[in-house]
């Protein structure tokens, strides 16, 4: 999986960093979402997609990577 956050949609709430705090952080200068993993283990799974579930302004996703 791939984790992605919308800078343009992120409103610096922090939810995210409470359920995933191993995958997302926060930059103090401009209150917005970083990326720590952009390709979490999968046992981080159910953790991402509970901050993706929870973001009140939609800013982050779960990409399905395919190996083809």
């Amino acid at each position: 999986m791939r984790v992605v956050a919308d800078l343009g949609l992120c409103q610096g709430h922090q939810m995210c960093t409470g359920e995933a705090p191993d995958v997302f952080a926060f930059d103090d200068d401009t209150d917005l979402v970083v990326l720590t993993q952009e390709h979490p283990d999968e046992s981080l799974r159910p953790q991402v997609a509970a901050a993706v579930k929870y973001c009140p302004a939609m800013a982050l996703a779960i990409e399905e990577e395919t190996h083809e």
